[in-house]
Formats: C-alpha cells, sequence, structure tokens
C-alpha cells in the first residue's frame, strides 16, 4: 500500500503556473528514490537513487577477509583506500551524502519516491506508478 505526503502544505504560485505549462515534465526533473538493497525499486535514468545501506555495504567491501592482526588488517584497508583513489572517495562521499539527505528530507519509511523535494509516496516500488499518484494527487489540488 502507497501513501502520499506533503513535505510542504504550502504550494507556491510560481510551481503552480510552471505545473500548468509544462505538466508532467516539472516532476521528471526532480525525482529521489530511497531505497535499501532489501527493498530493490526499478529506477529509470535521470532518477536519484538513494540506497541507505549503501555506506554499510562499502564498509564491508573494505572489511572483507582481513586478518586477525589488528596491523595487518588496517594496513590492508588502507591499501584498498588507496587502491579505489578517487572513484571509492566519490563512492563513499556520495553513499553517506544520500543518508543525510534522505535523513533531511524527512524518509521515514522505504521505499520511498520523492518529487520536487515536497510530495512523497512510501510503499510504491514501481517509480512511475509512485509520480502519477503525486501528478493525480496535485492535479486535484488548486
Amino acid at each position: 500500500m502507497s501513501t502520499l505526503l506533503h513535505f510542504n502544505q504550502h504550494t507556491p504560485l510560481a510551481i503552480g503556473l510552471c505545473a500548468l505549462l509544462f505538466g508532467p515534465a516539472l516532476f521528471a526533473s526532480d525525482i529521489i528514490v530511497v531505497t535499501d538493497s532489501q527493498h530493490p525499486v526499478q529506477v529509470p535514468i535521470g532518477v536519484r537513487l538513494i540506497e541507505l545501506d549503501q555506506p554499510a555495504r562499502i564498509k564491508a567491501e573494505l572489511g572483507a577477509h582481513l586478518p586477525t592482526d589488528p596491523t595487518h588488517g588496517a594496513a590492508l584497508v588502507q591499501r584498498r583506500l588507496k587502491d579505489g583513489g578517487n572513484a571509492l572517495q566519490t563512492r563513499i562521499g556520495t553513499a553517506y551524502q544520500g543518508v543525510v539527505d534522505a535523513w533531511s528530507l524527512g524518509i521515514i519509511t522505504i521505499p520511498a519516491v520523492v518529487v520536487d523535494q515536497r510530495y512523497v509516496v512510501y510503499g510504491e516500488p514501481d517509480v512511475a506508478k509512485a509520480v502519477a499518484l503525486i501528478e493525480a494527487h496535485w492535479r486535484t489540488q488548486p
């Protein structure tokens, strides 16, 4: 069962006018999907995906098959961090930023489809259906 909520009850006139002019294109420009690996979601191209368990999965990758000696284990993790280079640092930063962004949006359950940082549908793994629910709701509001 999906649930539609507003992040903010006040819709600025400018957004309303743009939506009337551009219709669904307005919604397609700012969609964020928040989930984790236990709640898979098909995410269309151009939609931001935040996986809340991504930081833990990266940490598990870095800590996989470590020796029991803490000194050797720390050295191996350091080597893995170095070998991962900028790409790994970017993955880590993006993963943690996603968690912060989901928290700051007030996400309370997953999966969540957020549109325009104002509307959210919880529990709908089909992004297109979630966006359609939001658009249908939005069209009924003055």
